[in-house]
């Protein structure tokens, strides 16, 4: 199986956020940046597939120099190959642009299989993986907990709400978004890292891929939440204030 794998690299969990002068995003000069977490889930899941199948996996990025660590990252964990779609100010693209640069930066790789997390810890849009499936005319599902290849289709297992499960048959190729915690991501090993080295990245500028930059979708502001307390009295014979006190909790507490 020929799998690619999108991986993202966002900040660090603790990293000190502040908020760039633009407003509209995080000042990134003075922050260490890390692999996203669920894309971790989908990279261990395709290099289980190609423990089991054979075949190759392929690590895809896009952002500026600094990305190419997490690439590495990845083909220290045994993925064969990697592609870096190289772009400074990736980060202001909406999930649309991300996915048709994406898809216009692997349209020759014929995946059988293309993995990405459900979502990404900085932005969380949760759409790249959907829309990327569509402007591949790929088939594509969400959520998934399990996975089983057979003869050129896949039987998934997809988490619902409130503890159900779906079971689900996709024809290859075809896109999953992969649900957190579906296994436990690998350490790179010192092997692993002497090998990395050795291994492909393909450089793609983002910008010769002829991708329309124009965003259907803007971030306007981002902001600290500002805490605020409030008293309120609530009047009425003892067993009004007794109600009216656990539709506090339930509806605006939200501890009930």
């Amino acid at each position: 199986m020929k799998i690619g794998v999108c991986v993202k690299q966002v900040p660090a969990k603790d990293a000190p956020l502040a908020i760039a002068e633009s407003g509209a995003w995080i000042r990134q000069s003075d922050i260490g940046f890390e692999t996203n977490e669920p894309d971790g889930f989908a990279l261990e899941e395709a290099l289980r597939l190609k423990e089991k199948h054979g075949g190759e996996v392929v690590a895809i990025s896009m952002g500026p120099d600094r990305v190419k660590q997490t690439i590495k990252e990845a083909l220290a964990k045994g993925a064969d190959r990697g592609v870096h779609i190289v772009d400074d100010q990736f980060f202001k693209l909406d999930p649309l642009g991300s996915a048709r640069s994406i898809a216009a930066a692997i349209q020759n790789e014929k995946f059988d299989l293309l993995l990405t997390g459900l979502q990404s810890d900085d932005q969380g849009f949760g759409q790249t993986g959907v829309l990327l499936a569509e402007l591949l005319g790929l088939p594509h599902a969400t959520i998934i907990m399990q996975i089983e290849v057979t003869e050129g289709h896949m039987k998934l297992k997809r988490e619902l709400e409130a503890g159900w499960f779906q079971w689900v048959e996709l024809p290859l190729p075809a896109v999953l978004s992969i649900q957190s915690g579906i296994n436990k991501p690998r350490y790179a090993t010192l092997k692993g890292i002497m090998a990395a080295k050795k291994k492909e990245i393909a450089i793609v500028q983002r910008g010769s891929l002829g991708v329309p930059d124009a965003l259907t979708q803007r971030v306007q502001k981002i902001y600290i939440p500002q805490k605020s307390k409030k008293t309120e009295f609530l009047t009425g014979t003892p067993k009004e204030v007794a109600a009216k006190l656990v539709e506090k909790l339930k509806h605006d507490a939200r501890v009930l």
